[in-house]
């Protein structure tokens, strides 16, 4: 697919912008994002690209961004908020899988920055006393980017059209029980699993862990 300028724009004008969104279409198609195949897809040349990114550390961390960039601030109350900002970045990275493995590579990038601030802020609002908000948003979101990337990476790992609860189901009935009595046990609920009903349980049962510990702290 080649990317077509828009209306009243020349077709060799480049934009950092344009360029990105060259890259995430890529992405999304499971393409390998190199700048030649980029510059190929629109129709320049290597030195071009180079103008408006340095390189494609910075080109992936600028897809990633723009792909969770289209996630809106939730409104509403602190655990509410919480939790509709967790299932807009499941769910962005459930559409964009590559953007899994990019945001787990280097917490300091602007993208991560940005959800940890969103997160942090709806922690302040819980009252969360000051000394333990850096640990509850932290465990926050290292839950949201850890499970949504692996259920991105699983789901990339299998047939189109496959189940992926069947492929785990079978995978731990075939374990030896006196190693894995636990996961065999609990194997048969993977048939019926839904993996954004399990994500949101888990970001529950953190939120309810921050509120007795902040009971706690105050009796």
């Amino acid at each position: 697919m080649v990317i077509k300028a828009r209306s009243g724009e020349r077709e060799d004008a480049l934009s950092r912008k344009k360029i990105v969104d060259a890259a995430v279409a890529m992405l999304d198609g499971g393409s390998e994002l190199t700048f030649r195949a980029l510059a190929a897809q629109l129709r320049t040349g290597p030195g071009a690209i180079y103008w408006h990114v340095a390189n494609k550390s910075e080109l992936l961390a600028a897809a990633a961004d723009a792909v969770i960039e289209d996630t809106e601030s939730p409104a509403g109350e602190p655990e509410r908020a919480l939790r509709t900002l967790a299932l807009e970045v499941f769910d962005a990275i459930d559409a964009h899988p590559w953007a899994g493995a990019q945001l787990a590579r280097l917490p300091s990038q602007p993208t991560v920055l940005r959800i940890f601030e969103r997160i942090g802020r709806q922690v302040q609002a819980l009252g969360v006393p000051e000394t333990d908000q850096f640990t509850s948003a932290s465990a926050i979101l290292n839950y949201v980017l850890g499970v949504a990337g692996q259920h991105a990476a699983q789901r990339q790992s299998i047939e189109p059209g496959t189940r992926r609860s069947e492929v785990l189901e079978a995978a731990s009935t075939n374990l030896d029980p006196r190693v894995y009595s636990f996961t065999r046990d609990v194997a048969g609920q993977l048939r019926e699993h839904d993996d954004r009903v399990q994500f949101l349980a888990g970001v529950d049962l953190i939120l309810e862990g921050i509120a007795a510990k902040k009971a706690k702290s105050v009796s």
